[in-house]
């Protein structure tokens, strides 16, 4: 199996074991009176299926996105902030003259 795949299916997995970690949390805690909510309905274990899949997803993207991306090559530009200063800018008084004015 090729390693980005194995990557992929890793990510996916710990998405969605942080995904029901993360309802049974809004769960217990009642955040909002969810709790209450699911356990007062019949159908409450839909919603928390619901729940489960939808953060699985997004829990599971950015977990996939944070393992390729720090799987990337540091070689380009330098390091450590060292690099070329931004320049600073100051302001300037100008003097302006407007024509048929005098000063007082």
């Amino acid at each position: 199996m090729p390693e980005l795949v194995r990557l992929y299916i890793w990510s996916v997995a710990l998405g969605f074991a942080v995904a029901a970690i993360f309802t049974g949390g809004l769960l217990w805690l009642d955040v909002a009176g969810i709790g209450r909510l699911v356990m007062a309905s019949d159908i409450g274990w839909v919603a928390v299926g619901m729940l489960v899949v939808f953060n699985g997803i997004v829990f599971s993207a950015v977990q996939f996105a944070f393992r390729v991306m720090g799987m990337a090559e540091g070689d380009e530009g330098p390091q450590g902030g060292r690099g070329a200063r931004a320049p600073v800018l100051v302001p300037a008084i100008v003097p302006v003259r407007r024509k048929g004015h005098t000063r007082r």
